[in-house]
């Protein structure tokens, strides 16, 4: 009989410098961290949560995680593989992956399923893809064939982030609308800044095209020369969730300082790199969203910074009272975040200390909660109530 060990975790204690995704779990180190700015939201003091955790399986540098209706999981490591995992822990890698380019933040990140998985048992990937010029996003799906020897079949790129560049802050969260019959993508602006404003390109923003890759009708930029924009003004996106109310929330890392958990609303800007509830790696301070109305502001902001990672809407009922609430992954944090929204605004409930950079967070079968692990010795780990 396998042996699980339960241990329970307390709130991990605070965590200092910037948290900014790096290269094997580590922070960019690109710059050093400046102390927060007076106008810098203060982090509420947050409810103690502890949890049970009990480790499944060991992985190197995992990113995403998808489960499949017999309760097994696809889960992404950004060296490139995609395993399947048993919730016993037993992994076998999947075939057919394409070829990515691992390095610092870059690397195989989202997978999720298809609204129609059931018949055309098809998945979705995001992913660094080599270009002229440096990467690019792509957003592939393939057909998943979950035999014993597990492969990817047909595997076709839809979309791509532009211009291809080089740097981090690649985005690549997938998010069907409610209808199955779009997708939106969150884009990082790669460390580039300017960017994220730019309607020439797709960096630093939200779009929403069909499953074919075009855009979709009814985008607020149609007219514009990426009619695939729905939002721009994004630094680095990792979260992206349709709520049980059809309303789509983002959260995404900000620089020294400003993490953000958004409201998403068609043709917003959302203020980067022009306005930041956080300041510059080296000190020199960004403007605050108050201060220019043009720019959508934050729900929720942190300083310190939380470290973002992805992002769910708990829909069970394994953890009494987090019904509905919105769980954020923390890498700097190390853990989990619970943000409770209500109507038009959000507040931080509680947060969870799980001792280690916490990259993912996904519900599985029957309410439990699944968390990556960040790192080379990162780890799949199944969360229940103390």
């Amino acid at each position: 009989m396998r042996t699980y060990h339960l241990l329970p975790v307390a709130l991990a204690a605070l965590v200092l410098g910037c948290g900014e995704d790096g290269g094997n779990g580590g922070a960019t180190g690109t710059a050093p961290t400046p102390t927060p700015s007076a106008t810098a939201t203060p982090t509420p003091t947050p409810t103690v949560t502890a949890v049970n955790q009990r480790v499944v399986a060991s992985f190197d540098n995992p990113w995403a995680m998808a489960f499949l209706p017999d309760g097994r999981a696809l889960v992404t490591e950004k060296p490139g593989r995609l395993q399947l995992v048993t919730q016993a822990g037993a992994k076998t890698q999947v075939s057919g992956v394409p070829r990515v380019t691992y390095q610092g933040q870059l690397g195989l990140q989202d997978v999720v399923l298809d609204p129609g998985f059931a018949s055309n048992a098809r998945i979705w990937l995001t992913y660094a893809e080599p270009a002229t010029g440096g990467q690019q996003l792509a957003v592939a799906r393939a057909t998943l064939v979950s035999g014993s020897t597990p492969r990817l079949d047909d595997v076709t790129v839809v979309w791509r982030a532009t211009p291809a560049t080089t740097g981090g802050q690649l985005g690549g969260r997938i998010a069907f609308a409610p209808d199955g019959r779009t997708m939106f993508v969150s884009t990082g602006e790669r460390q580039q800044f300017t960017p994220a404003q730019d309607p020439a390109g797709t960096l630093g923003k939200i779009v929403r095209i069909n499953l074919d890759g075009s855009a979709a009708s009814g985008n607020p930029f149609a007219s514009g020369p990426k009619p695939e924009i729905w939002t721009l003004g994004h630094r680095n996106p990792y979260g992206l969730v349709f709520a049980s109310d059809g309303r789509l929330f983002e959260s995404e890392m900000g620089p020294a300082g400003g993490d953000e958990f958004n409201l998403i609303q068609a043709g917003r800007n959302y203020g980067w790199p022009k306005v930041s509830e956080g300041d510059n790696y080296d000190g020199t301070p960004i403007p605050r969203h108050s201060t220019n109305t043009a720019y959508t502001a934050p729900l929720v902001s942190w300083t310190p910074v939380i470290a973002p990672g992805g992002m769910i809407q708990y829909r069970g009922n394994a953890f009494a009272g987090w019904t509905g609430d919105f769980l954020l992954a923390g890498l700097a944090q190390q853990g989990l975040v619970r943000v409770r929204v209500t109507g038009d605004t959000a507040r931080e409930v509680a947060r969870i200390g799980l001792g280690s950079r916490t990259r993912e967070v996904e519900e599985g079968p029957n309410g439990s909660l699944w968390v990556l692990r960040d790192g080379d010795n990162g780890a799949l780990v199944e969360l229940t109530p103390q």
